[in-house]
């Protein structure tokens, strides 16, 4: 068995799908007229603009678009912020980043389509909204197959077997910071996930706008503190990232003698890994918002990808690199941590745990949400009770479990999961083309 997903694994993801990810947002820039620069100034008016209006909150007929994107970016910043980023520096240097960043930016495109195809054919006819690539592959590509197999893959990627991987992240970093027995942890942690999940969509985006801005915050703020503690090693930073990205050697920190393909390979890899931009997941949040036009929330999907890679990802590669962890041989979230440590002292080791827990935590209500939309799709409503005890279940199992083929296996459907999403990118972009254009050419002028 680890034999063959380690097989599959090495071939969806170095061989096949980091190319195939990163090529659709290509073709999504060009094919939308590069919205990541005309439409993301809008992108930040719909998502914030409302954000204080006391008549806006969620129910039944969805979320706001600010809860839409909290919503995403709770499942788009997670452990992969602070163990993907240092793993990227590891394998291929400092210039890691800048691919980084490069496919944070064709990813955009790619987000902008999802979110815009998941509002067009969100499923309103329920008690409440839904929407997602089953919905899409189902109604805009035809293909009841291509729907059922990704309803399938994500419910086990992300609701079953990846929140085994976030509930053991929380463990390990709580056990390791405070000494508390991990079972206890996984217990506690599946109280609270109970506590907001029974209380559907309505609970869902409440905890999710007010807890993921603090939780943003206060990592940035920690970063920043890090960062401009170390002014005279940020220019150098700087300029190890970009040296690194198009010399043939990384010069500079723990991965010397890495070429700029490995660069290229690592940082485009977790990049996308880390804002989801393709994989099919965040469309399952903003198919739910409320918006007058479907373009709307395709630009506040852009605006994730900001927060998720150009910004928390960003200041976890600075603390790395102007601390000189990254020369240290640690790889993961041991290169996070003592960066944390050498910036903010025996306070840091606790500030990483508690934002590991924040980070990991939120994305398992992301996640859930993800599953209950494809878990409706397939069996319907009736069947959300059975689904919602089972991710429980997983959160308590993975606190304690750590069996290397089931997180190997959490990457292997993760991968399978986006073979029908970009299928349906591919067949949909005509029409994702269509709504941006309408958008433009009508419904602004109507709103004028």
């Amino acid at each position: 068995m680890q034999s063959f997903v380690n097989a599959v694994n090495g071939f969806l993801w170095d061989k096949f799908l980091i190319y195939a990810l990163l090529l659709t947002g290509i073709y999504y820039t060009f094919r939308l007229g590069v919205p990541q620069i005309s439409k993301v100034g809008p992108g930040f008016k719909q998502a914030f603009g409302g954000i204080f209006k006391k008549d806006k909150k969620a129910d039944a007929d969805g979320m706001t678009s600010f809860q839409a994107l909290a919503t995403a970016v709770a499942a788009q910043v997670g452990t992969g912020n602070l163990a993907g980023v240092a793993t990227a520096i590891a394998a291929g240097g400092p210039g890691a980043i800048f691919w980084m960043w490069i496919s944070a930016i064709f990813g955009m495109a790619t987000n902008f389509g999802e979110a815009v195809l998941a509002q067009k054919y969100a499923d309103r006819s329920g008690d409440e909204v839904t929407g997602g690539p089953a919905y899409y592959l189902s109604r805009g590509v035809k293909s009841k197959f291509l729907a059922g197999f990704f309803a399938v893959t994500i419910i086990i990627a992300l609701g079953f077997v990846g929140n085994m991987v976030q509930s053991n992240s929380i463990a390990t970093a709580v056990n390791s910071a405070f000494g508390i027995n991990k079972v206890v942890i996984g217990v506690i942690t599946a109280i609270f996930a109970a506590l907001i999940l029974i209380g559907g969509m309505s609970r869902i985006a409440s905890f999710a706008e007010l807890v993921v801005p603090i939780m943003a915050l206060l990592y940035i703020i920690g970063s920043f503190v890090i960062v401009f503690k170390n002014p005279s090693a940020i220019g150098p930073a700087f300029k190890s990232i970009f040296a690194g990205a198009f010399t043939t050697q990384a010069a500079v920190g723990g991965a010397l003698g890495v070429t700029m393909k490995q660069a290229a390979r690592y940082g485009i890899a977790r990049g996308l890994f880390s804002n989801e931009a393709g994989m099919g997941s965040t469309p399952h949040a903003h198919a739910v918002a409320k918006v007058d036009h479907p373009a709307q929330q395709g630009m506040v999907a852009m605006v994730g990808v900001i927060i998720d890679t150009m910004i928390v990802c960003t200041f976890t590669a600075l603390i790395n690199i102007v601390t000189g962890a990254n020369t240290l041989g640690l790889t993961g979230i041991e290169m996070t941590q003592k960066a944390f440590e050498i910036g903010l002292g025996n306070f840091g080791a606790n500030f990483i745990a508690i934002s590991l827990f924040f980070f990991a935590f939120t994305t398992i209500i992301g996640w859930y949400f993800f599953g209950e939309a494809n878990i409706k799709y397939l069996f319907g409503a009736k069947a959300v009770n059975i689904y919602r005890i089972a991710v429980l279940g997983f959160i308590i199992l993975g606190s304690f479990l750590k069996v290397e083929v089931v997180w190997d296996m959490a990457d292997m459907f993760n991968g399978l999961m986006v073979i029908p999403n970009l299928i349906g990118l591919l067949v949909l972009a005509p029409q994702a083309a269509a709504i941006l254009k309408d958008y433009d050419t009508t419904f602004i002028k109507q709103q004028r």
